[in-house]
């Protein structure tokens, strides 16, 4: 029998993975073998936190990240001939925002059982907290980073959300963070909501949700960087 594929989450920042990811998770991925990752690294760091420290040696990692081919990524079905493989990420969760949904989908066509498991998305717990639409929204990834390119995406961005009630997620490099809100900041209406979502659920986390207007007032706010969600919502 075949092996089936975990979805392992990953905390957002340093904090302990025990403050954001329950104990039966922190088990599964402690008693895996067999991992696809995107950095390795990281991985082994993050595995060396959740309970494998001394015995990472022991775990076989395989890489897939955005230099992977497709064909390397269907070499990967053989994995599952041993037993059952753990996808991790290098932050939230496996497969949203991140080159293993195309393990996922791999999984999928060739009949292997897909088992996400629960932990921190640094979109939903944004949406929660932002006070914006729930019920309607819409994950937009990251926006053009040349100039004028991004101001014209904000822009067809804030008409969808004014014609649907529609909050928009986004998300972007942290390098670029406040570039991205200052052209929110230029090319918004002065009434659209926005949400600056950043170090969620570390000690530094900062949520805040105002009209544009009340944004351009607050002129000496910086994000920096460090990872971020924004959220747009049309009046």
């Amino acid at each position: 029998m075949k092996g089936r594929l975990y979805l392992i989450p990953a905390p957002l920042g340093d904090n302990p993975p025990a403050e954001v990811i329950p104990a039966p998770v922190l088990d599964i991925a402690c008693q895996l073998k067999i991992y696809v990752v995107e950095e390795v690294r990281t991985a082994r760091r993050f595995l060396s936190v959740y309970g494998l420290k001394g015995h990472i040696d022991s775990i076989e990692f395989h890489e897939l990240n955005e230099h992977t081919s497709a064909a390397e990524v269907e070499d990967l079905a053989s994995l599952f001939n041993k037993g059952d493989v753990g996808l991790l990420t290098e932050a939230g969760l496996p497969a949203v925002a991140d080159p293993g949904s195309a393990l996922v989908a791999l999984c999928h066509r060739i009949g292997i059982e897909v088992v996400p498991l629960v932990g921190p998305s640094s979109l939903m717990l944004s949406l929660m907290a932002s006070g914006l639409n729930g019920q309607s929204f819409a994950f937009c990834g990251y926006l053009p980073a040349k100039t004028e390119a991004r101001r014209q995406s904000i822009k067809s961005m804030e008409k969808t959300s004014a014609r649907l009630n529609q909050t928009q997620i986004i998300i972007e490099t942290p390098y670029r963070n406040d570039s991205l809100f200052s052209d929110m900041l230029i090319t918004l209406n002065p009434g659209t909501l926005l949400c600056v979502a950043a170090d969620v659920t570390l000690t530094t986390q900062f949520i805040l949700t105002l009209t544009v207007a009340q944004w351009r007032k607050r002129q000496d706010f910086v994000i920096g960087k460090r990872p971020c969600v924004f959220l747009v919502l049309s009046q």
